[in-house]
């Protein structure tokens, strides 16, 4: 069964919050929850919306149709009033005088959104317990005042359809993409996170500043996203553990350090946040325009390892892969995730943690090279302060002197290679490619499509191929599912089908049917279904 709800209003009266502290009240209670976040690059005025629902199994996506309207405004029951349900209900300033509330308990106008909050609860029959829980961890010192709003709003509602009860009161856990990412790398063991903001990376910098003391950890914000990434290669090089996060025209100003990288073989790990592109594009909204740059930015050849997760839980899983794989191999590791992945909220049940923090440091000996031909490719690494380490831009021989020795050269461009054929049979443990259902249609996506494709598929003959690595590319294992599939639709956030390109590069394989969505929103199951004829 499913609840679904839209709160709407202008940037400042509180939108997000109110679905943020109903999804995690709903969550306590036992519920699953989803809450799409919508919002204009703007800090007052304009319209928000949240998207949300519950369900009493797990639900990876929001709806096109509402339940329940939350109006803080006229604007939004203009733009969504055609998206309620039949027999639907409209919660606004008409039905609850919240000008009222606000005045007698002396609060601010944000308050307000407390009071519909209470106008909900009691609508759905749901008490304000848990509620009023939430809000003391959420609120801190203005829980009070909220508290008293959210009762006084309880009060002021009619009672409506009591909202179907949970299967099960099992802990489970509401958070977004980005928060998810910044608990990786605190699992992982991270140093040093360092960023420029940008939208839709910034929660990430936000939520680790939040956290440095308490795990100590250091968060940087400089001036750019040149020094960013140049200064994550040397704090890398001194032996933290590090990351940066960005998105596109940041990644962009990063695409040289990249290549430094690659022949410095310094491990960095990179968040790319993608946003709807070219240029600055739309900052606050989402799109998967960025795969191609991932697989081939900075110049030269060399190994990289690319990991698309489609929700939270994978993201914490997939930050902490990207963390081990990119120590491990002296490898560049890119994150790749976009503003639907990184700013809506999902419910899991666990976050498997299975990983230790692992740096793959030795001691250097009298002989110490940093740059060793070895069989896998790997060389010994060690940090500066226990003997000569170095690390050069220039090719260079096995103790990091530079070289234009054709010999040499070739030596050392075939060790840094050689690491592809390692970090493959790595990657082939750690699920690169995920298949859901048993039709005998195939959907084939990647990244943060996977919440509504699956979705939109319960109960219809397609089964679904989510193409977690991008980089090493599984060929094998995604060109079995192709071939044994009756049909094969791709679908992405994009104009051009670039997960299609890629397919078509590493299998041979072309796929001709396409369902490409590029308005800067994500899918729907409704959209999907629509457009799949099913």
């Amino acid at each position: 069964m499913k609840f679904t709800l839209l709160v709407g209003g202008e940037a400042g009266q509180g939108v997000a919050q109110t679905a943020e502290v109903f999804g995690k009240t709903l969550t306590r209670m036992g519920y699953y929850v989803f809450n799409y976040r919508d919002y204009q690059s703007l800090i007052r005025g304009g319209h928000n919306f949240n998207a949300v629902t519950v369900s009493d199994e797990p639900v990876m996506s929001h709806e096109d149709k509402y339940d329940v309207i939350i109006a803080m405004n006229e604007e939004t029951l203009k733009k969504h009033g055609k998206n309620l349900k039949e027999g639907g209900t409209i919660i606004s300033g008409e039905k609850v005088d919240v000008e009222r509330i606000l005045k007698e308990l002396k609060a601010k106008p944000i308050v307000g959104n407390s009071v519909f909050l209470g106008a909900l609860m009691r609508y759905l029959k749901l008490g304000t317990k848990e509620m009023e829980r939430v809000m003391k961890e959420e609120y801190k010192e203005y829980a009070r005042v909220n508290i008293e709003a959210m009762r006084r709003g309880y009060k002021s509602f009619e009672e409506g359809k009591k909202l179907f009860p949970p299967k099960s009161k099992k802990k489970r856990y509401f958070l977004t993409g980005n928060q998810a990412v910044g608990l990786g790398a605190i699992a992982s063991g991270i140093d040093i996170y360092i960023a420029y903001p940008m939208t839709p990376a910034t929660p990430v910098l936000h939520f680790l500043a939040q956290r440095q003391l308490k795990y100590k950890y250091l968060v940087l914000q400089l001036e750019n996203e040149i020094a960013v990434v140049n200064a994550a290669l040397g704090a890398s090089y001194a032996g933290a553990m590090v990351m940066v996060g960005t998105s596109g025209g940041g990644f962009a100003l990063m695409s040289e350090a990249l290549s430094l990288q690659g022949m410095s073989e310094v491990p960095l790990v990179v968040y790319l946040a993608q946003r709807p592109a070219p240029s600055t594009g739309v900052p606050t909204y989402t799109g998967q325009g960025d795969l191609k740059f991932a697989l081939n930015a900075g110049h030269g050849e060399f190994p990289r390892v690319v990991v698309a997760p489609g929700d939270a839980e994978e993201a914490f899983q997939r930050t902490m892969e990207a963390f081990y794989l990119s120590y491990k191999y002296h490898v560049l590791s890119i994150l790749v995730g976009d503003k639907h992945l990184g700013e809506s909220h999902f419910t899991h049940d666990e976050m498997k943690f299975k990983a230790k923090p692992k740096r793959f440091l030795v001691k250097p000996g009298k002989n110490y090279k940093r740059y060793l031909i070895t069989k896998s490719g790997i060389s010994p690494r060690a940090v500066p302060g226990e003997g000569i380490v170095r690390a050069t831009s220039y090719e260079h021989d096995e103790y990091g002197y530079t070289t234009e020795e054709p010999r040499e050269i070739e030596r050392m461009v075939e060790k840094r290679l050689r690491k592809w054929e390692s970090l493959k049979k790595e990657v082939m443990r750690m699920e690169p490619v995920k298949v859901y259902g048993r039709g005998r249609k195939l959907i084939v996506s990647w990244g943060s499509t996977k919440g509504a494709i699956l979705d939109a598929i319960k109960g219809r003959d397609y089964k679904f191929m989510q193409i977690c690595y991008l980089s090493p590319f599984p060929s094998k294992e995604v060109l079995k599912e192709l071939k044994r599939a009756r049909e094969v639709v791709l679908v992405e956030n994009n104009a051009t089908g670039l997960l299609a390109d890629v397919i078509r590069e590493q299998t041979g394989f072309e796929i001709k049917r396409k369902i490409l969505k590029y308005d800067a929103r994500p899918f729907t199951p409704e959209y999907l279904r629509r457009r799949l004829g099913c």
